[in-house]
């Protein structure tokens, strides 16, 4: 990732915030998903795991089966506290780029809010695709990339008659790396790249686009974030799903 002591220091945050059912988005979307598109793939490996509870969840909708799931991060903290938790997967640490594999062993792999952290994209795409094996599934969960671009949020323009809101699009042809501020004292590192950087490294790797998901914000998340109730139509997550030529 673009900056793993980044998240060396807030892994914590992270495990607290977004783990162990604490977020809706992840409990009602992301989860289910994830497990629906990857069901009935033997072996799955999960990249940028974190404290791996995605992986948890493969293992067990694949009827506890510890070879099903490897998870791999760059992340010490998060592979700790993943091993840790147990839960059936084993888990390595490695980056998206650099995968410890060998080829076409594989047939599956995730990569759930990764890419926009990672800065050798196009690399983990190859490498992703490397160790999928031939009619292996790709499942590719992005913040999406159009609608959470940088600056990218609710305006309120009181100069017209009457006042409108409004979601504004930031810069979305231009690719940016910053570092925000997600909470007081957590800073993060994002990356961000239009949806056509995505798709042609995947093209280019040998994966072939098969569905394009770009579902509302559950309905957990709107009761806890009123303010982002107007915005129900606005997609905060997209999902590829590609599989290896």
């Amino acid at each position: 990732m673009s900056d793993v002591p980044l998240w060396e220091q807030h892994a914590d945050w992270w495990q607290r915030e977004f783990t162990g059912g604490a977020d809706a988005e992840y409990e009602e979307q992301i989860i289910p998903l994830a497990v629906d598109l990857l069901a009935g793939r033997d072996r799955v490996v999960d990249i940028g795991t974190g404290e791996g509870q995605i992986a948890r969840r493969l293992v067990a909708a694949a009827g506890g089966d510890a070879d099903s799931v490897i998870g791999v991060d760059p992340t010490a903290a998060q592979t700790v506290e993943a091993a840790r938790l147990g839960g059936g997967p084993v888990y390595a640490r490695a980056g998206a780029d650099e995968l410890p594999f060998p080829d076409d062993c594989f047939d599956a792999a995730l990569a759930c809010l990764v890419y926009e952290h990672i800065d050798a994209m196009d690399a983990a795409m190859e490498e992703t695709a490397r160790v999928l094996r031939p009619g292996g599934r790709f499942v590719f969960m992005l913040n999406h990339p159009l609608l959470q671009t940088p600056g990218a949020g609710w305006i309120d323009d009181q100069w017209l008659d009457p006042p409108e809101r409004y979601w504004r699009i930031g810069p979305y042809l231009q690719e940016a790396e910053t570092v925000e501020e997600v909470q007081k004292d957590v800073f993060i590192p994002f990356v961000h790249r239009p949806l056509s950087r995505y798709l042609n490294a995947m093209i280019e790797s040998g994966l072939v686009l098969q569905r394009m998901i770009e579902p509302s914000p559950p309905e957990g998340f709107l009761a806890r974030n009123e303010t982002y109730r107007e915005s129900a139509l606005i997609p905060r997550l997209l999902v590829l799903v590609a599989d290896k030529r």
